[in-house]
C-alpha cells in the first residue's frame, strides 16, 4: 500500500492509527503486569531510608511550589551517562512516593535539583536566593530577598500534615500509627513525623539547624533552605550493589 493511499482516505488512517497506538499502549501497560511492584525497596538493615518530609521541610516545599521554582528547575535525573556525569546517580521512583505532587518538572532554565541536598553551604543558599549572581555570575534566576524578610507561618503545618496523610503519607496521629513509623523509619524520624507534635518539631529544627543565620527569628528563608538542603540525601548509594535498582526497572 502507498502512503499515499493511507493519506488520502481517512477510514485507512484511522484505523491504521489505532493499531499503531494499541501497539505502542501494549508495550507500556502488559510489563506492569508481571513485576510486583514498580517503586523500588530501598531498605538499610530493615529501616525505610526515603521518608515524609519534616514539618519545616514541608513549609519549605510549598514555598517552592508558591513560587514556581519547577518551571525552571527538574527534579528528576535520567539514566543517562550524561545525567550521572552531572547529577549523580538516575532518580528512583521511592524518591518521589511521598511527594503530592512530584516536582519531575519538564524544562531546565536551570540545573536539575535532585541531588543539590548537601552540595552547598545553608549560608551559599541564602546568599544564592538572595541574589543568584552573586554566587553564580551568568544567572538569570530572579532574587528571592523576601525569604528573609517574611516570617514563616507554620500555624497550620499539622492540617497540611492531615491531608497529605489522606493520600498516603505515613505522617501519624495514633499510638500505633506512631509505633508503625518507628517500626519502618526508627523512632527519631517517627518523633518528626507525629502531627501531634507538628509545631513544636518544626520550631525545633529552626532554631537548632538555623538554616538562614538568622536567630531571632523563624523565617521563610529557614524553610526553603532546609527544603533544599534534603534533596537527594535520604538514599545512600554506596549501601547497594551496582545494578541493584536496576532490578525494579
Amino acid at each position: 500500500m502507498k502512503h499515499e493511499t493511507i493519506e488520502t482516505h481517512a477510514g485507512i488512517l484511522i484505523v491504521l492509527t489505532l493499531i499503531v497506538i494499541s501497539i505502542g499502549g501494549l508495550v507500556e501497560i502488559l510489563p506492569l503486569y508481571f513485576i510486583d511492584d514498580t517503586v523500588e525497596e530501598v531498605k538499610v538493615d530493615g529501616i525505610e531510608s526515603v521518608r515524609p518530609y519534616t514539618p519545616l521541610e514541608l513549609r519549605g516545599r510549598d514555598l517552592y511550589q508558591r513560587e514556581g521554582c519547577y518551571t525552571c528547575h527538574s527534579q528528576m535525573i535520567r539514566p543517562f551517562r550524561d545525567e550521572k556525569l552531572r547529577y549523580g546517580h538516575y532518580s528512583l521512583a521511592a524518591e518521589s512516593k511521598y511527594d503530592h505532587p512530584f516536582q519531575w518538572g519538564s524544562k531546565r532554565t536551570g540545573p536539575d535539583l535532585a541531588r543539590v541536598g548537601g552540595k552547598y553551604s545553608n549560608e551559599w543558599h541564602v546568599q544564592h536566593l538572595v541574589n543568584p549572581r552573586s554566587t553564580v555570575k551568568e544567572s538569570i534566576m530572579p532574587n528571592y530577598g523576601w525569604f528573609l524578610e517574611n516570617p514563616l507561618q507554620f500555624n497550620d503545618i499539622a492540617d497540611r500534615m492531615r491531608a497529605l496523610k489522606l493520600v498516603g503519607v505515613p505522617y501519624s496521629e495514633t499510638q500505633a500509627e506512631y509505633e508503625l513509623n518507628i517500626k519502618n523509619f526508627g523512632k527519631e524520624v517517627a518523633n518528626q513525623l507525629d502531627i501531634t507534635q507538628a509545631e513544636a518539631n518544626l520550631i525545633e529544627q529552626a532554631v537548632s539547624k538555623n538554616y538562614d543565620g538568622y536567630i531571632a527569628e523563624i523565617t521563610e528563608m529557614d524553610a526553603m533552605v532546609a527544603y533544599l538542603q534534603v534533596l537527594g540525601t535520604m538514599v545512600d548509594f554506596k549501601q547497594f550493589d551496582d545494578g541493584y535498582f536496576a532490578t525494579f526497572r
